[in-house]
């Protein structure tokens, strides 16, 4: 069944059902020498002018709308973008007819470990380091399989499974394989001085600012990432990699997944997607190694936990 995501309720609608990564290892075996230099050390990885960014969740709505970004914006960078079944993302192709040389489109789904193993030892042998991963992948409801719950009569345990498994096993398991490429790339090839791991999240995954109950499976699955994420960001601060981890609320965005909730959001808070990603890559291209662990909203405001 095609997963479907929205998040709203003056949170965040997010996107969808797309969870990715790579074609047969065989057909990513031929690794282009342009447009990267390798440095003098005989331990060193290519430098990729530009950088190369990872969208996990890509074929659709936010997802879709950072690699499209990440291309125009940064004319030289490398995009490796993946979703559950590349054949049907027809946005995403149309993308890689315009960026065929930068665009590397993979099946990657965060249900299936397999695949994140296998897209990350592809990410390896074509451009041997990543300098940023985005997890947008995530799931609110799914016509006849989950809704959001308005009242604990209606929490199913399939449910809550179903939601932890997604919004906050997957990313998680993706930063896990991506992490040595991540600790490899760093900020080389980047304005930034270190690697990001951007992961989205929403403003009702706060404990301290839930004051309107409800939704507990989503709510609670992304709480979860959260705190996951945060366990990362200390790991990796500890060991002193170059990489930084950090929490993103895209604010209501306006997909066709948010409208059946568009409803309640108030005037002037129901976002584009190009205006929330604007937004986004604008923190993540400006964070710095104090930003570890942190949760930032759309426009930079830090949120409780």
């Amino acid at each position: 069944h095609p997963m479907r995501c929205s998040f709203v309720m003056n949170t965040l609608v997010k996107t969808g059902g797309a969870w990715l990564v790579s074609p047969s290892l065989a057909a990513v075996r031929r690794m282009s020498v342009a447009g990267f230099a390798t440095s003098s050390s005989s331990s060193s990885v290519p430098n990729w002018e530009g950088g190369v960014s990872m969208v996990q969740g890509a074929s659709r709505g936010i997802g879709l709308e950072f690699v499209r970004q990440l291309l125009e914006n940064n004319k030289k960078g490398h995009v490796v973008a993946t979703c559950r079944n590349p054949k049907e993302a027809t946005s995403l192709i149309n993308l890689k007819n315009s960026f065929s040389e930068r665009l590397f489109i993979q099946k990657l789904d965060v249900t299936d470990e397999t695949t994140i193993e296998e897209s990350a030892e592809s990410v390896r042998e074509r451009y041997g380091s990543l300098n940023l991963l985005i997890n947008a992948t995530g799931i609110l409801s799914i016509p006849g399989v989950l809704q959001p719950e308005t009242t604990l009569n209606k929490v199913e345990k399939s449910s809550l499974m179903l939601a932890y498994e997604v919004n906050a096993v997957g990313p998680i398991l993706v930063m896990k394989h991506m992490w040595p490429l991540l600790k490899a790339g760093g900020g080389n090839g980047t304005e930034r001085e270190v690697a990001v791991v951007a992961n989205l999240s929403a403003r009702v995954g706060s404990i301290g600012d839930n004051k309107l109950g409800g939704w507990h499976s989503y709510r609670a699955s992304k709480t979860a990432l959260n705190q996951l994420t945060k366990n990362v960001s200390v790991e990796l601060g500890r060991r002193k990699d170059p990489v930084v981890c950090i929490l993103l609320h895209p604010g209501t965005v306006d997909t066709d997944l948010s409208r059946p909730f568009q409803r309640n959001v108030p005037e002037g808070k129901l976002f584009t997607k190009e205006y929330s990603v604007q937004k986004l890559l604008h923190i993540i291209n400006n964070a710095k190694k104090q930003d570890n662990g942190k949760f930032f909203a759309w426009d930079g405001q830090e949120i409780p936990w």
